[in-house]
């Protein structure tokens, strides 16, 4: 069984910084491209950032380009997104979504994890 599990969500006034954590865990073969998602209440799901398997980072959506960095311990299969600047508009639940190889397995599946609260106040 895989899992993954966020960590790291909080209340912060506009300006201040939070640092989000997802690990994976269970009976990983490999974990592959991880992504972070927010969504806000009303709003779509928004992708944030992905990062490859290798560790490179592929995507930053607009929004947030200049003030999140998302960076990954491949070791740990853990994955986290570094905020600063933080805006009353990044308030959302983020979530940590991955394509995880399981053990014996040949292709990977697309886990997510629970979501972390990030409230920012004005």
């Amino acid at each position: 069984q895989v899992q993954l599990v966020e960590s790291g969500g909080g209340l912060v006034q506009a300006g201040g910084s939070l640092r989000l954590s997802c690990s994976a865990s269970g009976n990983i073969f490999k974990v592959n491209v991880m992504r972070w998602f927010r969504q806000a209440p009303g709003k779509q799901r928004e992708l944030v950032a992905t990062i490859t398997g290798s560790g490179t980072t592929d995507y930053y959506a607009r929004s947030i380009q200049g003030r999140f960095t998302i960076s990954r311990d491949i070791a740990k299969n853990t994955v986290y997104l570094q905020m600063n600047s933080l805006k009353p508009e990044d308030t959302a639940v983020y979530n940590c979504n991955a394509d995880i190889t399981p053990q014996g397995w040949v292709f990977s599946e697309n886990y997510w994890g629970q979501g972390t609260q990030v409230t920012v106040s004005s």
